[in-house]
């Protein structure tokens, strides 16, 4: 299917996805496809164009939730610790508290074992660490409501 139309729609998904993934993850997620530009650009359009152009986008769910859903899966699989940081860093951006971040971490040691949990909250701490002065103080007030 090489149609105007195919291009069309597959520019739009393109379009939301770039849109999506600054939305969620701002820099770490344009580096992250940046770094892909060299080895693997077709790739690194398939990461915009799929989870964030379709899967991203869909109702049903808000960004926090999703992102909860990401941190959790990807504690949980335990050999993504870059994806893990760009994604709790992407929680904490649209919106999730560190509490939030720590407890759906905590709770994958139930269902991933103590290894995986302690290696995302590790991942976390590390994100908590380099989130500047200002994302700190914004996660501690929204932490005390």
């Amino acid at each position: 299917m090489h149609t105007a139309q195919h291009h069309a729609e597959e520019n739009e998904r393109y379009r939301r996805g770039w849109a999506k993934l600054k939305e969620v993850d701002g820099q770490a997620g344009e580096k992250v496809i940046d770094s892909l530009a060299d080895i693997a650009p077709d790739f690194a359009r398939l990461v915009i164009e799929f989870p964030f152009g379709d899967i991203y986008s869909r109702p049903g769910l808000d960004l926090k939730t999703r992102e909860l859903a990401v941190v959790a899966a990807l504690t949980a699989i335990a050999n993504a610790g870059p994806q893990l940081r760009v994604h709790i860093h992407g929680a904490l951006n649209v919106g999730c508290t560190r509490q939030e971040v720590v407890e759906v971490i905590m709770q994958m040691a139930v269902y991933a074992g103590f290894p995986a949990a302690l290696n995302g909250l590790f991942a976390a701490k590390e994100v908590f660490a380099n989130a500047g002065p200002e994302a700190a103080a914004e996660v501690s007030a929204s932490s005390a409501v």
